[in-house]
């Protein structure tokens, strides 16, 4: 159904705006999404936008599946602490979150691999860990590990308030790894796992915000979403016999378009819109 809907909108050429609470729907179907929370607008912008360089927890947290880790941390110089260990960071980031004595880091399942399936010329580009997975699902094409940690009291009340803020029952202090197929680990036993701490997000444990966004390179992803949609949909209106010249109402040149969609999430808390909406152009 997604799929029809999407031709369909890219066919007609019009201003859509499509509201859903399914995440995978506003993702899917929206070039610009605005994401709420208790009826306030946390952030609007492309989908990319919104995975790579989200504003703050909330959003980081309804985008994506599985959907991103959080670990309370604290910072010393350029080194995280953390229950699963201790993770090197750039300096940068490092510099972005100075003076903050603790953190939650944000670590999508996808930046951990198998350290043993590592090209060499990446390993410096992250950080190396030792962990017990206490098991895996092999999928195929991927699988799921899973590492328990036992965060300090103090941790875990900052986790149990994270949930609250969030509209979720609890946060599991569990952190959930994508690894490729070919790798050997198994549950139960102690591996070691690399991480691109490029990408992790380091938040504000009292405001939520993301201390690490790069609104710039946030603007650029919008920005090169907004062409390629373009050129979508001029080919998709050309090949309807609507495009320059070919036909669109009396004669009018074909209309650049982009779309908004609206998700909700939260029957009691927060709620999520992901918009797409064409501009006559």
């Amino acid at each position: 159904m997604r799929s029809e809907i999407s031709q369909m909108q890219r066919r007609l050429g019009v201003t859509s705006v499509y509201v859903t609470h399914d995440q995978t729907e506003a993702m899917t179907l929206g070039d610009r999404v605005a994401v709420l929370k208790k009826g306030e607008l946390q952030q609007i912008a492309s989908p990319r936008e919104l995975y790579e360089q989200p504003v703050n927890l909330f959003v980081a947290g309804f985008i994506g599946s599985p959907s991103m880790n959080f670990l309370p941390a604290t910072l010393e110089g350029n080194v995280l602490r953390t229950a699963i260990g201790d993770l090197e960071i750039p300096e940068d980031k490092a510099r972005k979150a100075a003076g903050k004595k603790v953190v939650l880091v944000g670590v999508r399942p996808e930046f951990f691999e198998d350290a043993k399936l590592v090209e060499d010329h990446k390993k410096s580009n992250g950080s190396t860990f030792a962990a017990t997975l206490t098991h895996t699902e092999w999928l195929g094409n991927e699988q799921y590990g899973y590492i328990n940690f036992d965060p300090a009291p103090e941790m875990r009340e900052l986790l149990d308030t994270l949930a609250r803020d969030m509209d979720a029952d609890e946060l599991r202090p569990q952190v959930v790894v994508t690894l490729d197929a070919a790798s050997r680990i198994r549950g139960g036993r102690e591996a070691e796992l690399w991480l691109d701490t490029r990408k992790l997000h380091l938040f504000d444990a009292e405001s939520g915000e993301n201390l690490t966004r790069d609104a710039e390179a946030g603007a650029q992803l919008t920005r090169e979403a907004a062409e390629e949609r373009a050129e979508e949909i001029a080919t998709a209106q050309q090949a309807d016999g609507r495009g320059d010249g070919g036909g669109s109402a009396a004669g009018a040149p074909a209309r650049r378009e982009d779309t908004t969609v609206n998700a909700g999430a939260g029957s009691s808390g927060g709620a999520t819109a992901a918009g797409g909406r064409h501009t006559a152009g």
